[in-house]
Formats: C-alpha cells, structure tokens, sequence
C-alpha cells in the first residue's frame, strides 16, 4: 500500500514538473514572438516568403530607422540586392564594380559564394519603395538628399500620411528650394481633395511652377473641376506656367545657338586667318581638325588615369602638332601657287583626302571616344525647365577665350603687326624688310594650330575619327564668308548668328532642312553684299 501511494505520488510530481515546464517553454515561445524582430532578421526575411509579405517586411525596415536601411532598400529597389543559393543563405549586395558586401553590416565579402539569385519584387512593391524611400531621405541631414526625396514623392504621387508629415517639416524647412518643393508636393496632394476652396489654394500655390508633374493635375481641374472659379483659376495658372516655360525654352536656345556658334568660332578662326591674308581656300582645314582631335585622343589614352590633366596638356600639343603639319603644307605645296585659288582649292582638298587616309591607316577607320573629365561631365539644373550642360558651357567661354588671345597676338605682338602690314600691302611690307613668305608660313601655321585647338574642343562634344573635319568645313567657310574674309570681328559675329539662326529654325524646319535654308539665306546675303558684314581693308579689299 505504502508503496503503491509513493509510486502515485511519484507520477503526480512528475506530471506536475512537466506541466510547469511545458507552461514556461510555452511562455517563452510566446515572449519571443512578441519580441521585434531584429534589423537582421529583417533582411534575411526579405529573401523569403511572398511578395505580399516582402512588402510589410519593407515597411518593418523603415520604420526600424537603421542606420543601413536606406541602403538596404536602395539596393532592392535597384535589383542589386541577392541571396546566396546554399544554406546557409546569405543576404548580400552586388556593387557596381561587380564586388559583394554583406547587406547587414556593409562588411566586403571575399569568399566565393558560388552562384547568387536576385531578390525579386513586382510594381507595386517597386512603388511602395519609392515612396518608402522618399519618407526616409526626408529626415537626412543632406539638402540634396531631402530635395531629391520630395521631388520622387511629387513624381509618384504622396497620400494622406505623406501629406500630413510634410506639412509638419516644412515649417521647419531651411532651405528655400526644399521648402518651395514641399509646398508644391503638399499642393498637388490637396488639388485632389473634394473641398473646392482646398482645391483653389492648392491651383494658387501651383500657379508658375514648373515641375512638369504640376501640367497634368492642372489641365484636368481646367477641364473638368465643376467648381467655375476652381476652373478659371486652373486655366489661369497653365497659362502663367506656358509662359514661363516659353521664357526658358528661348533662354535655353539661346544657350544652345552660342554653343553651336563657339563651334564654329572655334572652326573658322584659323581658316580666317589664312583665307584673310593669303587668299587660300584651304580645303585641309577640317583635316587640321581631325590631327587635334587625335592628338587629344592619343594623350587621353597615355595618361588614362589623368582625364582631367591630359585634357589641358593636349591643347597645346595640339596647337604645335597642328602648326607643324600646317607650316609643311604651306612650305610644300602651298606656297607655289599664291594667286592661283582655285589651284590651291584643288590642292589642298588632295591633301585633305591623304590625311584622311594617313588617320585611317593608323588609326583605324573606327571612331574613338575621348572621355570627359568629371568636371565637364553633367549640366547645371537651374530649374526644371532649364539646364545647361557643362561641356557646352565651357567650349562656349574656351572659344571666347581663344578668340581674344588671338586678337591680342594680331594687335599687340610682332608678328600680328607684320600679319596685318602683309594682309592689307604685301608690297609695301616686303619694302620695308618683313619677310612676306615666312609671314606667310607662320600666318597657316598659326591658323593650322588653331584648327588643332578647334580639334581638341570637338573632342568633347564627338567621337573622333578621319571624317570629323568633313562635317564642319563647309560651315566654317560660310562663317568667314558671311563675316567677312579676314575679320575676326566678322568671324565673331557669323558664328554666333548662324549658331543662334540654326537653333531656332531647327524646330520648326528639322536640321537638315535648317542648314539648307541657312545657306540659301547666306547666298541672298552675299548677292547684296559680296564682301560680308565687316569687310577686309587694304590688299584683301581691292582684290
């Protein structure tokens, strides 16, 4: 009996020892899995599960505020986020130089982790990013990250909870243009409210913004809003927008026209030069082109480590190499047949097309691509409706800049005086002892030198090869023609008109069809004024 109680007894405790152990495992379990979970866990979840469960497992990580998880995010967003296919997995992301770094910590991955999957996602989780990632770059400390942020919720559109949390940062906003961003983005959040008057302020605040997201909403209210003073007030603000955008668009042909015309500032000034005080037709001028744009081409490729620096040190190898060449055409060919132009037009274009064999041969028929350097690359955004690309921008102020040092050598130096004694009397110079046949060798070589400079500019804007020169000859001679032979003012004044001509008849007439009308408006002009619009004195205007 004794025996049979304890053995109760003994089933009792154990039972009872089992019961309380099963209740704390079980309430452990359940501590745990109302614990959050982890920034860690959270990544390795993303590469599990369905799409629908990715999506909450991407607004967990935000909300987390992890110091990686824009980073994390962006890489999904960008499909740059993988995972490894053996266990165990490994989440990771894929750099742009092909190298791996481990998604929670950043830390670079060395091993060889064999063959990865990319973490997939569909379009609304890719917009559901977007708007995640905006909310997260709003809180950064960086301007441009806070801009961008506002500008991709305007972009894809902001709810009630992206409204009312911009509304709260915008006062507090610094900088002018995020704040003016922020309005515009809380505005075309408001223009879709069904109160009238909130929809009037929102068209008011709209009113002259040049977001091309902002004409969408608006010409819908225009159209459509029953409210009639909703709608006037919509037509008003496109017609305020329509008119800012015209004010731009014509700034930016402007910009445009000069760029095009320092081009052909750039192209023409050497041929100025020659024609102006020899009466050569040098058809190798376009050729003189090409040997500065190869020269650029062929230093870029000796220092490839130094874009920036090899872009400086090719313009004055340029200038010479082109110069040399230049000088030996003159004292070769050249210079036995001085008053026979059409001679030297036949001339010269053999020599063209050798040199465009000489590129050929060495070089390859195939174009080659001269890299810009950082500083050049991009363009400066002053609005939304006008950005001017820097490489433009600076060929622009680099013709300028060649133009005046050109015209300080003919003006203040010993060989400018002796260029303008030949040009305007080559009798009378060669009276008084100036040399007129090494004036003129030294004249194409310095116009040869300019085209090489001219060559080096064009690098920048094309890829370089043996027919670059070919598709600005013809431009460049209607440049001097139109200026006036042997003017640099002219030659100012024609590439700048016939740049600024161009662009704003290339929308309405197409390219082709516009240099095709440039030229006959050219040919009218010269029918009245044969000698260009600065005509060239002494010995080039009695010839």
């Amino acid at each position: 009996m004794f025996n049979l109680q304890n053995s109760v007894r003994g089933c009792l405790r154990i039972t009872l020892l089992l019961a309380i152990t099963l209740g704390s495992l079980t309430s452990h379990a359940q501590s745990a899995s109302e614990e959050p979970a982890t920034f860690n866990d959270l990544v390795d979840q993303l590469a599990e599960g369905s799409l629908s469960r990715r999506g909450k497992t991407v607004t967990t990580i935000a909300e987390l505020n992890h110091e990686r998880s824009i980073v994390v995010l962006n890489a999904l967003q960008a499909g740059t986020l993988k995972v490894t296919r053996n266990d165990p997995k490994q989440v990771v992301i894929e750099q742009a130089d092909d190298s791996l770094v481990n998604a929670q910590s950043g830390a670079v991955i060395s091993d060889d982790l064999g063959r990865l999957k990319r973490i997939p996602i569909h379009n609304k989780l890719r917009s559901q990013l977007h708007t995640v990632l905006a909310q997260l770059n709003l809180a950064s400390p960086d301007k441009t990250a806070r801009l961008s942020a506002v500008n991709r919720l305007i972009t894809d559109g902001g709810d009630a909870n992206t409204a009312t949390l911009l509304q709260a940062l915008v006062a507090d906003e610094a900088e002018a243009d995020v704040r003016d961003a922020m309005q515009t983005a809380i505005a075309m959040y408001d223009i879709q409210s069904d109160d009238a008057e909130v929809r009037l302020a929102a068209v008011k605040a709209l009113r002259g913004s040049l977001i091309p997201e902002v004409r969408g909403p608006l010409l819908s209210l225009a159209d459509n809003d029953p409210n009639q003073n909703v709608k006037l007030e919509a037509q008003s603000a496109l017609e305020s927008i329509e008119g800012r955008l015209k004010v731009f668009r014509f700034t930016e042909n402007v910009f445009f026209g000069l760029s095009l015309g320092s081009v052909f500032l750039l192209s023409a000034i050497g041929l100025a030069i020659t024609f102006g005080v020899m009466g050569v037709i040098n058809m190798a001028h376009g050729e003189l082109m090409m040997i500065g744009a190869y020269t650029t081409w062929v230093i870029q490729q000796a220092l490839p480590n130094h874009i920036g620096a090899s872009l400086f040190i090719a313009i004055p190898t340029a200038f010479i190499v082109a110069g040399l060449v230049g000088i030996a055409i003159e004292r070769g060919v050249i210079r036995f047949l001085y008053g026979r132009p059409l001679e030297t037009l036949l001339a010269t274009f053999g020599i063209s097309l050798i040199l465009q064999q000489a590129a050929r041969s060495i070089f390859s028929p195939l174009n080659r691509a001269v890299s810009l350097p950082e500083w050049m690359s991009g363009s400066l955004e002053i609005n939304p409706a006008l950005s001017i690309t820097f490489n433009r921008l600076y060929i622009l102020i680099f013709g300028l800049m060649v133009f005046f040092a050109l015209l300080l050598i003919l003006k203040k130096t010993s060989l400018g005086l002796k260029v303008r004694a030949v040009s305007q009397n080559r009798p009378m110079a060669r009276a008084v002892g100036v040399r007129a046949s090494w004036v003129d060798a030294l004249t194409f070589g310095l116009g040869s030198g300019i085209a090489g400079i001219a060559g080096v500019a064009l690098s920048q804007l094309t890829n370089v090869g043996p027919n670059l020169g070919q598709a600005y000859i013809i431009d460049s001679f209607m440049v001097v023609v139109f200026g006036g032979v042997g003017n640099l003012w002219g030659t100012l004044v024609g590439a700048m008109g016939i740049g600024l001509l161009n662009k704003f008849m290339e929308p309405y007439a197409g390219a082709v069809l516009a240099k095709v009308l440039i030229l006959v408006l050219l040919i009218l002009f010269i029918q009245k004024k044969p000698k260009g619009l600065f005509p060239q004195k002494g010995r080039a205007a009695a010839d």
